[in-house]
């Protein structure tokens, strides 16, 4: 195990009927609110009439930003900047996803810095003071809510980039799982493939003696496992939608379950690639590339290859060699995530092989990518080509 330090500044208020906490909680922190929300599901859901009934309630003025992308773009950040900038804003609600979250994540970062927020997301500058922000939570997925990263699209430039900041992280985050009962099936079924994503990129590490850092992520593989299917068969059962919020919290919130460890993250920067071009929803490009990655970097520790197998997917290893069982495991992944109802191929999105020498070159224009297996250009495209 490294040396390591960990803290989480982030305030989780969890539980059925906590969105009525909003005017209360955001109150300590500004009176004049911008609330970033997606596509409009809030207003059909009441969601956002409650909470910008509860915000007037606390004396808080609120001005808006709707219609945040499933990728949220450079553009839209900006916009939110200017609103920022215009009504002397001093706080910003996120209610939504991750990609909602993220998007506040940026402008937060952007509205007190003189330069391109883009600058954060190319290495150019590194923030150094932020807007409070805070969230109400309406999708299991990204664990953006207790984190401090952000993914924005520059859809111009057709580049898709991450930050990450102690700056950035929400000062408090509303965790009601029955906001999530109404969100569409695919939503849920994405939302649990960033899940088990998010917790593969830190699981699969060559960093030794962390038994307990790999019991942390193979529990959050197993309660997603058990708790998707319910949900997408039941929509309103209350426990699998607890059970799946509190995973994608726990399994992105600024390193708890795997302090100590290296991590990966080689899957995802392939997969931004991917959506930096071609628009698909993150969730659904990760469960196309990362068996495929699994596939072609398993022997490099096969070791952990095969307990996972075993121990998240119950492979029976009597009679077969480490590497038989190491690829049931991987295959297992597959077959799950095509029964919960992802996609397989990149050919299921449209996808040719036209791009994907841009895509590779792209994925390691700062170097190689990824710690299991370091990944070069030809590396990522050979990826690429197994997920097509």
């Amino acid at each position: 195990m490294n040396s390591f330090q960990f803290v989480n500044p982030t305030h989780i208020v969890f539980g059925e009927g906590t969105a009525s906490q909003v005017g209360q909680l955001a109150s300590k922190y500004g009176k004049t609110i911008l609330l970033v929300y997606g596509s409009g599901s809030i207003k059909k859901t009441g969601l956002y009439d409650k909470t910008v009934g509860l915000l007037h309630e606390a004396g808080i003025k609120v001005h808006e930003l709707p219609n945040i992308e499933p990728n949220p773009r450079l553009s839209t950040v900006n916009k939110g900047i200017d609103i920022c900038r215009t009504e002397g804003v001093d706080f910003i609600l996120a209610v939504g996803g991750g990609s909602v979250i993220d998007a506040a994540k940026a402008i937060a970062a952007g509205v007190l810095y003189e330069g391109d927020v883009w600058d954060f997301f190319t290495g150019k500058a590194v923030i150094g003071k932020a807007l409070p922000l805070g969230t109400i939570l309406t999708l299991a997925a990204t664990g953006s809510e207790m984190n401090g990263n952000s993914v924005i699209t520059n859809w111009e430039e057709n580049l898709k980039r991450a930050f990450g900041s102690p700056y950035t992280y929400p000062k408090f985050s509303i965790l009601d799982p029955t906001l999530t009962y109404t969100v569409p099936r695919n939503h849920t079924v994405n939302g649990a493939v960033d899940i088990m994503s998010h917790v593969f990129e830190q699981y699969f590490s060559l960093t030794e003696n962390t038994p307990l850092q790999e019991r942390f992520c193979e529990s959050i593989l197993q309660t997603v496992i058990e708790n998707v299917e319910i949900a997408l068969e039941q929509p309103e059962d209350a426990a699998a939608r607890a059970n799946l919020m509190w995973c994608g919290t726990m399994a992105l919130n600024g390193g708890l379950i795997s302090v100590g460890m290296t991590n990966d993250w080689a899957s995802h920067g392939i997969e931004h690639e991917v959506s930096a071009i071609y628009d698909i929803p993150h969730g659904a490009g990760l469960a196309v590339i990362f068996p495929n990655w699994m596939k072609y970097v398993h022997e490099e520790r096969i070791d952990r290859f095969v307990q996972f197998a075993t121990r998240v997917w119950g492979v029976n290893a009597e009679g077969k060699t480490d590497n038989e069982i190491a690829l049931e495991g991987i295959q297992a992944t597959r077959d799950f995530f095509t029964r919960i109802g992802a996609e397989s191929r990149l050919a299921d999105f449209g996808i040719g092989s036209d791009k994907l020498d841009r895509m590779a070159e792209e994925a390691v224009r700062y170097g190689a990518i990824g710690s299991f297996k370091r990944l070069e250009q030809q590396d990522v495209k050979a990826i690429l080509e197994l997920s097509l």
